[in-house]
């Protein structure tokens, strides 16, 4: 993404110089060339901000994308944790009762 933004703004650069070179050598009154080169220059910033919008946007909506996933990512994980600490206690609780039996025949004796 960075090389084709790289690629398009030296072809920009480039177009706008070359017109600009281009009606400054060219025979014509002074006020139309600042006309010519004022015009020119309002078309390259425009352009070059609607090229900046699309990339922004192109950003946002890959960031987007991006937290979608992880959020999907990270509700697996909290449900599979959630099924392991099950689980575990399941374990645990089953430990508690064979050691509460054993606590209970040792009283006996």
């Amino acid at each position: 993404m960075s090389n084709n933004s790289n690629t398009l703004l030296g072809v920009l650069t480039g177009t706008a110089i070359g017109v600009t070179l281009g009606i400054l050598f060219a025979p014509d009154k002074g006020v139309n060339t600042r006309k010519k080169l004022v015009d020119e220059a309002v078309a390259t910033k425009d352009s070059i901000t609607d090229r900046a919008l699309e990339l922004r946007d192109t950003v946002v909506s890959s960031v987007e994308s991006n937290k979608d996933t992880l959020d999907a990512k990270l509700e697996s994980i909290m449900s599979d944790a959630s099924y392991k600490a099950e689980d575990v206690i399941g374990q645990l609780e089953l430990k508690l009762k064979e050691l509460k039996a054993k606590n209970k025949k040792l009283q006996k004796s």
